[in-house]
């Protein structure tokens, strides 16, 4: 390779990279070893690993633990779903198109939306397609945005703002929930969408109903965004509300949180933004011939390795068709009503928490509006003598806000799903006691 290229060392090759930025030493690795050894190396190095088989988790903030029945695994992980690729030629690929219809269905029925695609790579990218598409083909513009909205989701977005050269304002929370008074003000003639998260970062219930005519005020579009996607087992949908696009994680949803990724994100919108959804949409349709059969295909495309790629919506070039797969086969398992027992599951536990928690001297809950499975207590010791109480007792503890919100040192969000017991809960409650005393 260097003798093509006209080099004489690997060194003449790395002469663009900085030098500030080079490593100067060899990686901290240890040498060639045999495989048995390699094997008990990588598994010890594992092990030092938090993970749900021994650790009781109460950490969410964007990732949940939910569970997953054995039949999703059991398809998912069947030869054609695993190692399908693009569906491009329908002929050959009708399983994993229906596969994907199937899951563009689901997400428009529990959005209440009328269009989804098939899937995006993670809820903060979806999010970001989503303001992209109302910002059109100029992609300058302002965005509105509330503070509640996960932090790791704006920073995505701040930072296509930078390179794009669209603006972003600031929605501040007050008690926990998006001020509508300060919403009010932000929006103007300039706006391109008002972006929501329902519930929001600090598990608080926004009034959506009430954000609505703020965020219909001109042209521009409202966005909601799930991160939990299991609360719309219980609450509004979007399109109840009249949300223009509704964009997400599906993740937690017959997937494992294999700590952090891949994710699954979804986009559902309104009819009339079928042509500018980016990303793919499976269609149904009829085979010609004699016997008239269902079809699926892919429609309505322009992406930017296709055809009239100058036109296309967006750079999303894949979607996350495995894991929309057990996503699909895991809303099929649960069916109407257990999707909606395992949003009230998720509530009951979570209450149930914060009534324990609150009732501990030196624990505070912060907000006093309504929650869904998440909330943030007050703590009036140290966080990082909480955290390693909680090591002790193999239990992943809530997410400190102080990592993304300045003033908040001493609180901690703390996420219940159905996959708590009473004792699990209980066990938790022990611990803060110990640390209070």
């Amino acid at each position: 390779m260097l003798a093509y290229l006209g080099l004489s060392s690997i060194e003449d090759l790395l002469a663009p990279v900085p030098e500030e930025v080079r490593l100067h030493r060899p990686l901290n690795l240890p040498g060639a070893l045999p495989e048995q050894d390699l094997k008990r190396l990588m598994g010890a190095m594992a092990a030092k690993n938090k993970n749900l088989d021994t650790s009781i988790s109460f950490l969410g903030a964007g990732t949940y633990e939910h569970a997953i029945p054995s039949v999703v695994p059991h398809l998912q992980r069947r030869s054609e779903f695993v190692t399908s690729y693009t569906p491009y030629q329908p002929e050959v690929s009708q399983g994993m198109l229906q596969a994907i219809y199937e899951f563009q269905t689901m997400v428009c029925q529990i959005t209440a939306m009328d269009i989804a695609n098939a899937s995006l790579y993670d809820g903060s990218t979806a999010m970001v397609e989503a303001v992209l598409m109302a910002l059109g083909q100029g992609g300058r513009g302002e965005v509105v945005v509330s503070a509640g909205v996960d932090p790791q989701y704006r920073r995505v977005l701040q930072t296509y703002a930078f390179a794009r050269g669209f603006s972003i304002k600031e929605v501040p929370v007050c008690n926990g929930v998006t001020s509508l008074t300060d919403l009010d003000a932000a929006v103007g003639p300039g706006t391109a969408a008002v972006v929501v998260q329902q519930p929001n970062f600090f598990g608080s219930v926004e009034d959506m109903r009430a954000i609505e005519p703020i965020a219909h005020k001109g042209k521009m579009l409202f966005v909601s965004v799930i991160t939990e996607p299991a609360s719309l087992g219980i609450l509004a949908p979007p399109g109840s509300y009249n949300a223009d696009v509704a964009v997400g994680e599906l993740m937690s949803f017959g997937n494992t949180m294999s700590f952090g990724a891949p994710a699954l994100g979804f986009m559902a919108a309104k009819q009339k933004f079928v042509r500018l959804i980016p990303g793919r949409l499976v269609g149904q349709t009829v085979e010609e011939g004699g016997k008239k059969q269902t079809g699926y295909v892919l429609t309505l495309q322009t992406r930017e390795q296709h055809i009239r790629r100058e036109r296309a919506t967006s750079n999303i070039c894949t979607n996350q068709s495995l894991l929309a797969v057990g996503a699909t086969i895991f809303l099929a398992a649960l069916g109407k009503q257990g999707f909606r027992e395992l949003g009230e599951l998720c509530l009951q536990k979570a209450h149930y928490a914060f009534r324990q928690i609150t009732a501990i001297p030196g624990f505070e809950a912060v907000f006093s509006g309504p929650f869904f499975n998440e909330f943030v207590i007050k703590v009036s010791g140290s966080l990082t003598k909480l955290q390693q109480h909680f090591v002790q007792a193999s239990i992943i503890g809530g997410y400190p806000l102080c990592e993304s919100y300045p003033g908040m040192d001493d609180c901690m969000l703390f996420c219940v799903t159905e996959t708590r017991t009473k004792e699990d809960i209980d066990l938790l409650v022990r611990v803060l006691n110990e640390v209070r005393m």
